[in-house]
């Protein structure tokens, strides 16, 4: 499937073709590949044959492109530089060894301006935009603020100016109903990523589509827009799920990805359709990562949206005197997840890795509530939780929603 879609790209030249009928002889051309960082699941290296990043540096050198030409970018958007050892993880170590590997700095005064977008100045990575060939790649899943991942975000915010990414994860991009799971249409983030991205040139894509198990189950290659528009309807297929009533109490996971508090979002906002106003969620994640939380950003934001209170945060940060913070996003989130089912005490928030005196401190009710024992098990937690919500309503309906963060639910 992987080299059938190398074969066959959507609306494009192959890889091959496009080196060769550049102006410049291929030993001449340079070439960028912007890809994910940690925290994407994309198998750009693997022991199995699924992965997607040695079948394209293998096509590049067999159309003539130099080793020494080519620069992996890494599209870290806000995040911290990414690791040695993981970029060993990702990549394998013969990619290491032999190509350049970078990672994107949104703070760097080194980006090219591309000019304004929404009369936003835009900056993109240098390394990036200035070769020959601007090659992205990227893992299309649905996506609450910009409808999908994938396509266009390997750009934006992957590879953009702090000043950009403020507009883009800002309050009033946030706060848009159409910055939601598979909505394009006027949505915001999904638009103002797609107009940087086609200013920025890509010459081809590769898109990823993953299983529950992480491997791949879709894979489309090609022009910018039409490739990502085919992974897009094929995720849709897979995940989009009509529903004609609503529940009373609601359980759902926070699957995989759910490493810490701050991806958990996830799971709890696709079960959203199925909630009836005043309803209960009630969300398990296993939160295994070294900060089960989030960083330190978002714990502090966090702590002052429990300060403020339930309708606040979004003025708070909307305000002119806010000095704009990574990760208030996804606390601006949350805080619209309350307010549709009811209050904070309508999520009840199952795990056992965040420690019981941090859990008691996030928005929600902690799972820890409900038992006393000392080496808590969540399996006695997860059924406490279940017997709360059922006694505090008269016969309640109650949905489990199996496929958690990776189901998007639409209401009749």
């Amino acid at each position: 499937e992987i080299e059938y879609a190398f074969d066959h790209p959507v609306q494009s030249k192959t890889i091959e073709e496009i080196v060769s009928s550049h102006q410049k002889p291929a030993e001449e051309l340079t070439v960028a590949i912007a890809v994910s960082d940690n925290t994407r699941p994309v198998p750009y290296h693997s022991t199995h044959a699924e992965d997607i990043l040695a079948p394209l540096l293998y096509r590049l050198a067999r159309a003539g492109i130099k080793r020494q030409n080519i620069k992996i970018i890494i599209g870290s958007g806000t995040h911290a530089p990414t690791s040695a050892s993981w970029k060993k993880r990702a990549f394998g170590e013969e990619v290491c060894q032999h190509y350049q590997l970078l990672d994107h700095d949104c703070y760097s005064s080194d980006l090219v301006p591309i000019g304004k977008v929404r009369d936003i100045p835009v900056k993109i990575n240098r390394d990036f935009i200035q070769v020959d060939l601007h090659i992205v790649t990227g893992l299309v899943e649905t996506h609450f603020m910009a409808g999908a991942s994938g396509g266009r975000k390997a750009i934006c915010p992957g590879l953009i100016n702090i000043e950009a990414t403020q507009v883009f994860h800002g309050p009033e991009f946030m706060a848009h109903p159409q910055a939601d799971n598979l909505i394009f249409q006027d949505n915001p983030c999904h638009e103002f990523a797609l107009e940087v991205a086609r200013r920025t040139r890509v010459d081809f894509t590769v898109n990823v589509l993953l299983d529950g198990e992480f491997r791949i189950c879709g894979i489309s290659t090609g022009e910018l827009e039409a490739s990502h528009q085919k992974a897009v309807d094929q995720l849709r297929q897979f995940s989009q799920v009509t529903i004609d009533r609503t529940y009373d109490i609601v359980l759902t996971h926070g699957g995989k990805g759910a490493l810490n508090h701050y991806q958990a979002i996830k799971g709890a906002w696709a079960a959203l359709p199925a909630i009836k106003k005043g309803g209960y969620l009630i969300l398990l994640a296993h939160n295994q990562d070294v900060e089960p939380i989030g960083s330190n950003y978002y714990k502090e934001l966090l702590q002052k949206f429990r300060e403020v209170g339930l309708g606040n945060f979004y003025p708070l940060i909307s305000s002119p005197d806010w000095t704009f913070t990574p990760d208030q996003w996804e606390v601006q989130k949350w805080e619209q997840l309350f307010t549709r089912i009811g209050g904070f005490d309508h999520l009840i928030y199952c795990t056992v890795n965040i420690p019981p005196q941090l859990l008691a401190n996030l928005p929600g009710v902690s799972g820890y509530q409900f038992i006393q024992d000392s080496k808590p098990d969540i399996t006695t937690m997860l059924q406490k939780a279940i017997y709360h919500c059922v006694r505090q309503k008269e016969k309640p309906t109650m949905a489990f929603l199996k496929e958690g963060p990776y189901i998007v639910l639409k209401n009749k």
